[in-house]
C-alpha cells in the first residue's frame, strides 16, 4: 500500500523549520507504518516538502544558485533521512529505504507555459522585476502581499524509478518515494517545477498495483461544504459521486482538490479503496473506521 503523508508529518503551521521539531513530528508517521506493516503488509511512503523548499529558496533568495530540480532533490534526501530514522525505533535499523524520486512530464504540458505554483520568499515589486530580468523567473502577487515566483506544476506521467521501488518491496524494505511529488523530468533533464505529490502518490500507487491508497494530513475527513454552517462530513462515498461533488467545486486547489482527485484517480484506475483522513488517526482510517473511505 502506500500512504501519502502531508506537510504536517514533519513542520506544523507556526512550529519553527528545525531538525528537532521535524523529527519528533515524524515519529508520529512512523508509528503509523509500523502498526500497518504489523499485518504483513508492504508499504511505500510518500510525503510534501513544501516548507522545506521554501526555506532553501529563502536562503539563496536572492541568486539562482541550485535550481528547484536540485532543491527537491535536497530534501528529498533530507526527509528520507528523517522518516528511516524514525522507523528504525518501531521497525529495527535497516528496514526502511529512502529512495530520491524523478517523475516524468510532458515538455509540452501547458502548464509550462501558464505556471501557478507559488515558491520561495517574498519580494518588493522593483526586487521581482530585477530578478525576473536575471533569470527569467516570473512572479505574481501574493494574495498576502507582495510579490512571490510561480513555477508550473505538470502533470506526472510516469515513476522513472518505479522498478527500484518495486525491488525494494519485494526485497522487504519499506521505501520512502515521490518526495514532494518527485523531480520533473523532462526528456533527460530535470525542469523547474512542482508536481502536486497527492497526484504523484497516487500514480505511484497505480504503477505498483497497491491494494490500498492512503493520504494523511491535518484534517481528519473530507467534507462538503466546509466551514460553513451547512458542512457535512464525508464518511465512506463512492468515486464516482466524488467526482461529481469535485466537479461542483466542493474542493479548492490549493487544499483537498488535490487529495480528492489523487483519491478518486487511484479508485478509478484500480478498482481498489483509497481513503483521507488525519495523521493521528492514520491506523485507524487503514482500518476504514476512521477519514472519508472512497470506495469503487
Amino acid at each position: 500500500m502506500v500512504v501519502a503523508l502531508g506537510g504536517n508529518a514533519f513542520n506544523r503551521p507556526g512550529e519553527p523549520i528545525t531538525q528537532e521539531t521535524h523529527l519528533r513530528n515524524v515519529d508520529v508517521a512512523a508509528r503509523v507504518v509500523a502498526e500497518i506493516m504489523q499485518g504483513g503488509h508492504q508499504v511505500v511512503v510518500t510525503h510534501g516538502n513544501g516548507p522545506q523548499v521554501g526555506y532553501l529558496a529563502e536562503l539563496q533568495k536572492d541568486n539562482g544558485t541550485f535550481r528547484l530540480d536540485a532543491l527537491n532533490a535536497m530534501t528529498q534526501g533530507m526527509l528520507g533521512y528523517f522518516l528511516v530514522s524514525a522507523l528504525d525505533k518501531y521497525l529495527g535499523r535497516g528496514r526502511a529505504a529512502a529512495l530520491v524520486t524523478r517523475v516524468e512530464v510532458d515538455c509540452d504540458d501547458p502548464a509550462f507555459k501558464n505556471p501557478t505554483k507559488f515558491i520561495g520568499p517574498l519580494y518588493g515589486k522593483e526586487q521581482a522585476e530585477a530578478l525576473a530580468q536575471r533569470y527569467g523567473w516570473q512572479f505574481r502577487q501574493d494574495p498576502r502581499g507582495g510579490w512571490r515566483r510561480v513555477v508550473a506544476s505538470p502533470t506526472p506521467l510516469r515513476i522513472v524509478e518505479i522498478e527500484a521501488v518495486k525491488r525494494l518491496l519485494d526485497a522487504g524494505f519499506v521505501v520512502v518515494a515521490a518526495g514532494g511529488g518527485g523531480i520533473p523530468l523532462c526528456g533527460d533533464r530535470g525542469v523547474e517545477g512542482v508536481i502536486d505529490k497527492d497526484l504523484a502518490s497516487s500514480l505511484l500507487a497505480v504503477e505498483l498495483g497497491a491494494d490500498f491508497f492512503m493520504i494523511l494530513t491535518d484534517t481528519d475527513a473530507v467534507y462538503l461544504n466546509y466551514g460553513k454552517p451547512n458542512q457535512r462530513r464525508l464518511d465512506s462515498v463512492g468515486a464516482d459521486e466524488l467526482e461529481r461533488y469535485f466537479a461542483e467545486g466542493h474542493f479548492p486547489p490549493g487544499s483537498m482538490g488535490p487529495k480528492v482527485q489523487a483519491a478518486i484517480n487511484f479508485v478509478k484506475h484500480t478498482g481498489r479503496r483509497a481513503a483521507i483522513g488525519a495523521l493521528e488517526e492514520g491506523y485507524d482510517v487503514f482500518r476504514g473506521i476512521k477519514g472519508t473511505q472512497v470506495t469503487p
